[in-house]
């Protein structure tokens, strides 16, 4: 049965960074249509902080419904942090042409987080449309560590999209 089980870093409540617990966590397992990746490094990024944190940072209206949707007391979708991440991929579904075991990858979940945990799932496809739900995942430049590409995801990211809704091409100017 351990063969199932993972190690995450997850919390139940809201506060400071004694809330989080490493804990044993059913492993998932990649559909057809998935890549499972083995997170070898991951970041803390302030996205981690304001949902450890219980939103705190924001003012009392935000907050309570940030709080409203997350959890009011703790919370309720959202417990294994982790935005930004680098791995290996260790298995692919049968569908997938795109990623092959042993492949070097950085990746973003998005909002549903969960980088602080040993493997994580993620479509091959990763549609423009998709991102917001289940995140997207590349391969990793091999002159970059894992360590270094990481923490890359977030502002990488920002920019791949504003570069691919504005349909930027190759030398082409403002």
């Amino acid at each position: 049965m351990a063969q199932n089980l993972m190690k995450a870093i997850v919390y139940e409540r809201y506060g400071p960074p004694e809330v989080l617990k490493m804990i044993e966590v059913e492993k998932p397992i990649p559909k057809d249509d998935e890549i499972l990746v083995r997170v070898h490094a991951t970041s803390v990024s302030r996205a981690d902080i304001t949902f450890r944190d219980g939103f705190k940072r924001f003012n009392p209206i935000v907050r309570f419904f940030a709080r409203l949707n997350f959890g009011l007391k703790g919370p309720k979708k959202i417990k294994i942090l982790g935005l930004e991440l680098s791995g290996e991929v260790e298995a692919v579904g049968k569908e997938v042409t795109k990623f092959k075991k042993g492949d070097q990858v950085f990746a973003s979940p998005g909002f549903r987080f969960g980088g602080y945990a040993e493997y994580i799932c993620f479509p091959e496809e990763t549609e423009k449309e998709r991102f917001s739900k289940e995140g997207i995942v590349v391969l990793k430049p091999i002159s970059m560590s894992f360590e270094e590409a990481a923490p890359v995801m977030g502002g990488g990211l920002t920019a791949y999209t504003v570069i691919r809704q504005a349909n930027a091409q190759g030398g082409q100017k403002s």
